[in-house]
């Protein structure tokens, strides 16, 4: 099963944690090459806002972020969402990672969360709609 890694950016070193643990359980774990040539210092994949990693619109749209990610979904079996702690926020989504949720969705992808729906989310009627399988934590727990 092809499997692409998404998260937040302020996730990007567990992202590519959870790609290379992927790959290790026999599965084909990918992420966008530049956010793991970010991890490896290869290149600066997004610039730190407020001493946070993250995406300004302009740098989303030069990078043209937002669709090569609806291609590699397409080109997916599934996705896993790395939702861990923000700011305070237990099992994190933020707006990208609910549109790339909503992208795997409508083209009948399956959608992994790592950790649990996040319960004080402002979208949890629309990530409950979307079926997502819950791992709890534990990669092991996806089936092949």
């Amino acid at each position: 099963m092809r499997i692409y890694v998404l998260g937040s950016n302020s996730f990007v070193s567990e992202m590519v944690g959870c790609k290379n643990k992927l790959c290790e359980l026999g599965f084909d774990g990918w992420i966008h090459q530049d956010y793991e040539d970010h991890v490896n210092g290869v290149k600066l994949a997004f610039p730190e806002k407020n001493d946070v990693p993250g995406e300004s619109a302009e740098f989303k749209r030069a990078h043209d972020y937002i669709r090569a990610h609806y291609r590699h979904i397409l080109q997916s079996d599934a996705i896993l969402i790395v939702n861990l702690e923000k700011k305070g926020l237990k099992n994190y989504i933020g707006g990208n990672c609910l549109m790339e949720m909503g992208m795997a969705y409508v083209n009948d992808k399956k959608i992994f969360l790592l950790n649990d729906i996040p319960k004080d989310s402002a979208y949890l009627d629309e990530i409950e709609a979307m079926d997502p399988i819950c791992l709890h934590g534990d990669l092991n727990n996806i089936e092949k």
